[in-house]
């Protein structure tokens, strides 16, 4: 093939995610871990004399050598990727060949290097969740007073803030960052605890040696940096998959409404908010006129895919028979790098919406005038009351003059409730028609949003700086 993209490529591999991210989950960036262990474990078998100064110093000189094309011939006739990749490494040392992989099963060398990638991969996300929360809090604070109508059934309801519309997405992406933190802090790796977790084979191994199975395996996981877990099967627990893509798939959700409300505001019946669009964007082949919400589109399509990973997943860790069955490793290859690529693209499009919102103040002071004074007859039926009127009498009263200004409205007229309300003798023998007019001016009000608004964002930069200090 003269050009990749004349067979199929995983979108993952070029479209969605970051360089970084991609590089992170690649065959040749999972092999250099490999080799990373295979020396790890060299150097441990080392100074318990099971492998000599010349061994380990070519096992070094050569740990980066890696060689994909010479793999994949000998897995061509091998059908096993990390034998494949022990052959390779071996012709590359005559020396220290032989004692490559000594003791160790395949999954003390490929769990320990998914925990080291899924560790990785966390914290470039945590970064990104940093920036995430940085700029929402940055525009929640900018909009902390700026009144718009809320909306509940997608009916319009009583005014709140934009501040603390964005304050609803800004407290869902902290409880992600929190969980992300935890998750990424839970990360073990297998060990070294051979076939089926009992040390077996490490025990043969190093009899009559002055070390233990324990000590070896401390010894190289403080190398890689990587904490084991207490006990085992042939595999790490597939559970910590599961618990990982359940956090990515939190953040999913949480981007996901994020930008399903966005759509709906973007709509020219509400027009208040908008992802930006470049000068030279295209919305639609065929309708020059359009600005679609492409952005949000895309992650609400991507959030859709994240959502079902945990699933696999479980069943990873739910139907892994005994000590372990390999129904898991095809999936795995896919469901780990895909669910980190997916959540980062998310999250950098949430960023790109989030720095560059686009906000409508003549939309949104329209949808207040249209939709606020029926939001205020709350407020009037209780002025009333404590004026000595029947509240059931003055409710079905107000009803009947809203059903009137609602269809002004919907015929394109300005909202004329608080004048209707003002004309009626019904109402105006208890409070004064100018009463009345204040009453509707001055609206629901919005409570206490602004102060909670401007309370998350002081929450959120502290979490992160504390964050950041550890």
């Amino acid at each position: 093939m003269e050009h990749p993209q004349e067979t199929y490529q995983s979108p993952f591999g070029w479209r969605y995610g970051s360089d970084a991210m991609r590089q992170l989950w690649s065959e040749v960036e999972k092999r250099r871990i490999w080799r990373r262990i295979w020396v790890a474990l060299a150097e441990a078998q080392s100074e318990a004399g099971l492998v000599t100064s010349e061994q380990l110093a070519e096992l070094r000189a050569h740990q980066g050598d890696i060689d994909w094309e010479r793999a994949q011939e000998f897995e061509r006739d091998l059908h096993h990727d990390l034998m494949a990749e022990v052959r390779t490494y071996a012709e590359q040392c005559p020396v220290g060949g032989a004692i490559i992989h000594l003791g160790a099963t395949s999954m003390d060398i490929e769990d320990n290097a998914d925990a080291l990638r899924m560790r990785d991969a966390c914290d470039m996300l945590l970064a990104l969740l940093n920036k995430v929360l940085s700029a929402l809090a940055a525009r929640i604070e900018a909009e902390a007073d700026t009144v718009t109508m809320a909306y509940t059934h997608l009916q319009p309801a009583e005014p709140t803030t934009l501040g603390y519309r964005l304050a609803q997405y800004g407290q869902d992406f902290l409880d992600d960052y929190r969980a992300l933190c935890e998750a990424r802090a839970a990360i073990r790796g297998k060990g070294l605890k051979g076939a089926v977790g009992t040390s077996a084979s490490y025990a043969h191994l190093l009899a009559g040696s002055n070390c233990t199975p324990e000590q070896l395996e401390e010894r190289v996981m403080q190398s890689l940096g990587l904490e084991a877990v207490p006990v085992s099967t042939q595999t790490h627990p597939r559970k910590q998959d599961y618990q990982v893509l359940s956090v990515l798939a939190g953040i999913a959700q949480s981007a996901y409404k994020f930008a399903f409300d966005l759509r709906l505001q973007q709509s020219p019946s509400f027009g208040e908010v908008a992802e930006p669009f470049g000068r030279q964007q295209v919305g639609s082949s065929a309708m020059p006129f359009k600005r679609n919400p492409i952005q949000a589109e895309s992650i609400c399509s991507m959030a859709r895919v994240v959502a079902g990973l945990p699933r696999a997943a479980w069943d990873n860790a739910a139907l892994s028979a005994l000590e372990r069955t390999l129904d898991d490793s095809a999936n795995r290859r896919s469901i780990l790098p895909e669910g980190f690529l997916a959540v980062e693209e998310i999250l950098r499009r949430v960023l790109r919406i989030v720095e560059g919102l686009r906000i409508n103040r003549a939309a949104i002071q329209r949808g207040m005038q249209r939709f606020g004074p029926f939001a205020a007859t709350e407020s009037l039926l209780m002025a009333l009351v404590l004026a000595g009127a029947d509240r059931q009498i003055m409710h079905e009263t107000i009803r009947t003059a809203s059903m009137r200004a609602w269809a002004a409205v919907e015929a394109g007229e300005a909202n004329p409730l608080a004048e209707l309300l003002a004309a009626d003798a019904a109402l105006t023998q208890y409070i004064t028609g100018d009463e009345i007019r204040r009453i509707m001016a001055d609206g629901a009000g919005v409570g206490d949003a602004p102060r909670r608004s401007r309370d998350l964002a002081r929450v959120i930069r502290l979490e992160l700086s504390e964050q950041d200090e550890s």
